[in-house]
């Protein structure tokens, strides 16, 4: 860690305070909220009984018979419950919006990789062969705001918060035939 001598703390502390401005944006101004009627629109509902937090997702494919080739044209986001689970499903529809199927699939085990790298970094139960391919995944793609969730993994039942958005999404090309 670096110290900042002109305000006094470090480097750290200033990055943690970046994530958590972008974990807050995200929250109190949620990107692609809304609904989208169904059909043409694909619609999944994720639910964490652990905490209550609840996220809805409506996927519109330009062709859902192109499988993993099918763009998303659109997305929205439903639900409710923690800043965590409520941001993370923001960022993950601003991130997937407009990008294949196959793009999103791999963003969202990208995503999943640094929950479960990190998880694993803190004695959790990851396996340290499914951590070696994930890590080379992780190095593969650029996660921008997303990275403001790598916190989470300091507070373990949070976690499940944090992949809420990205199983229902998951669950939505199912459902989709994607």
């Amino acid at each position: 860690m670096v110290n900042d001598h002109r305000t006094g703390r470090d480097d750290m502390s200033g990055l943690e305070d970046l994530y958590r401005e972008i974990i807050l944006d995200h929250y109190r101004s949620p990107r692609n909220r809304g609904e989208l009627p169904v059909p043409p629109a694909t619609r999944a509902e994720g639910f964490n009984p652990l905490c209550g937090d609840e996220i809805v997702v409506y996927l519109q494919l330009d062709d859902p018979a192109k499988g993993d080739d099918a763009v998303i044209d659109d997305i929205r986001i439903g639900g409710q419950g923690c800043s965590i689970s409520q941001s993370s499903a923001s960022m993950m529809s601003a991130a997937v919006k407009g990008h294949t199927v196959a793009d999103a699939r791999h963003l969202t085990r990208a995503f999943k990789a640094m929950m479960s790298i990190h998880e694993g970094e803190l004695g959790g139960d990851g396996s340290e062969s499914e951590l070696d391919g994930d890590a080379a995944e992780v190095g593969e793609i650029a996660l921008g705001d997303l990275d403001a969730l790598k916190g989470v993994v300091k507070f373990p039942v949070r976690i499940k918060c944090a992949t809420l958005g990205w199983n229902t999404l998951l669950q939505g090309f199912d459902d989709s035939g994607s």
